[in-house]
């Protein structure tokens, strides 16, 4: 069976729009249970200021725990807005980092306060560091679809910054479909462009599922040519500057799709299931994924 990549993205962009506030030691043990599920690549968390993302503010510590343990057999990655988030990935072990930027103008000013040649300026001094020092930088793009503020977003605007972000030396790009209002033939038209100019394997998916349309979107990106997507255990996380946006697409979801399409992912859905048990006792609130509702009133 083909084997698709999935990044999952719970501890990270999940646990960062959720309301409560975990301890370390509690994301250490949801870390250990997508480990144990067969998850292969997990966002771990961001170094940012405390201040003003307290979800996050644990970075150091939490590397600490989980990288020792698990980096043998586990890609983690972690989100490094700027050169000094970036050193503190490095000095505590990552070999991957991301970098993140959007479409969008307003959108982009509202979420790190920049203009979009700010934020792909203020990226330079990471992927030269990232290259001196053998760190693979992943770039994220969000709003490729729409804009919370600006409406569609034309396919031109991702691929001119998605061109900036692998020129500057990025391995792979998220698209982030970032407020779940996209339907397949909008994700077609993305991609038709993107493919275009370069290869399928440099691009990933990243669906939320506001509209119930995340699993659709998948499908549509894997059967142009698509096998990296990003998910979340039970649909955790949401986006703070888009009202009503759901989580991005839950991991038991496409996981359960692409098993039964004849895909390969090395994730046992049962045991994704139990990691995002845990969770939903943690935040104190019920999960969206409908594999995971499914199968947990089924036992």
């Amino acid at each position: 069976m083909e084997l698709v990549k999935i990044t999952e993205v719970g501890p990270r962009d999940g646990l960062q729009n959720e309301k409560t506030i975990l301890s370390t030691q509690d994301k250490f043990e949801f870390v250990s249970r997508l480990v144990e599920s067969g998850v292969k690549n997990i966002e771990l968390t961001s170094f940012v200021r405390k201040d003003r993302i307290p979800q996050m503010g644990d970075a150091t510590e939490l590397a600490a725990l989980v990288l020792p343990k698990f980096q043998n057999t586990v890609q983690f990655s972690c989100l490094t807005p700027n050169t000094k988030g970036y050193e503190g990935a490095k000095d505590s072990g990552f070999s991957e980092v991301a970098v993140f930027t959007a479409t969008s103008e307003t959108f982009t000013k509202k979420n790190i306060n920049m203009t979009i040649q700010e934020s792909l300026d203020f990226f330079k001094p990471i992927f030269t560091l990232a290259k001196q020092d053998g760190i693979r930088v992943r770039g994220y793009i969000s709003t490729v679809i729409a804009c919370p503020y600006e409406g569609k977003i034309e396919p031109e605007k991702t691929l001119k910054i998605a061109e900036r972000l692998l020129d500057a030396g990025a391995y792979e790009i998220s698209l982030g479909e970032t407020i779940g209002v996209a339907v397949p033939s909008e994700v077609e038209a993305l991609l038709e462009v993107l493919f275009k100019k370069f290869p399928k394997t440099y691009f990933a998916g990243h669906f939320h599922d506001t509209y119930g349309m995340a699993i659709a979107n998948a499908k549509q990106a894997l059967s142009m040519g698509i096998r990296s997507f990003d998910s979340s255990a039970g649909g955790l996380g949401g986006c703070p500057y888009a009202k009503g946006a759901a989580g991005n697409v839950a991991t038991e979801d496409l996981v359960y799709f692409l098993h039964k399409e004849g895909y390969h992912t090395g994730i046992e859905l049962n045991s994704i299931m139990a990691a995002s048990r845990f969770m939903e006792e943690k935040i104190q609130r019920k999960l969206t994924s409908r594999t995971y509702i499914a199968m947990k009133n089924a036992d």
